[in-house]
């Protein structure tokens, strides 16, 4: 069995037993995703490296705390690199924007990639659209809540300063929109 096969639930519980191979795959599989998620929404590659490095430092140092019935270990993964951008940009005192217009976010996107494994790649691709399909779907309010705290990295309580609407409607928002993301995923067959 190659590591292909060899699922990031294992990979983790083998590095939470002090496998460094197991962390190896697993930064194989996901640096190159992350380094382009921290480049994206930072802007800075010097600091998008930082993020890649420090990711996987505490993906290693916390293997252990990972629970499988709290979601997949990539979700659990990319957590921990979106709380370190969030992080950095409050630092720094300033908001994640995408580094890309959208054409060319688009372009990158549909570029081919020799190394890119195109199965995986046209399931990703499947994946998105579903959830922007989904997206699509929810009233203004709602949709514009989930892009300010998700793709903003905004908290709630800087949403509610930012739209000017009380905390408790961000969160009323908040909770209606994930709720109507989820079953609308669900109909579409959306697997994580």
């Amino acid at each position: 069995m190659g590591q292909v096969d060899v699922t990031d639930e294992s990979l983790l519980a083998r590095a939470a037993a002090g496998d460094a191979s197991a962390l190896e795959a697993l930064y194989d599989r996901y640096a190159p995703v992350v380094m382009g998620l921290a480049l994206k929404m930072i802007g800075d590659r010097a600091a998008a490296e930082e993020i890649v490095q420090e990711t996987f430092w505490r993906v290693w140092r916390n293997a252990d705390a990972f629970r499988a019935q709290r979601g997949t270990a990539t979700s659990w993964l990319f957590g921990i690199a979106r709380n370190l951008i969030i992080d950095l940009c409050r630092r720094r005192k300033v908001r994640p924007q995408p580094a890309q217009s959208e054409d060319e976010a688009r372009r990158v996107e549909s570029a081919a990639d020799p190394d890119s494994d195109v199965p995986e790649s046209a399931w990703t691709s499947i994946k998105r659209r579903q959830v922007r399909a989904a997206m699509a779907q929810l009233p203004a309010a709602q949709r514009r809540v989930i892009e300010l705290a998700y793709f903003g990295g905004m908290t709630r309580q800087e949403i509610a300063q930012a739209i000017g609407e009380p905390l408790g409607t961000v969160h009323t928002r908040a909770r209606l929109a994930l709720q109507k993301l989820r079953e609308s995923l669900q109909a579409q067959g959306f697997e994580d």
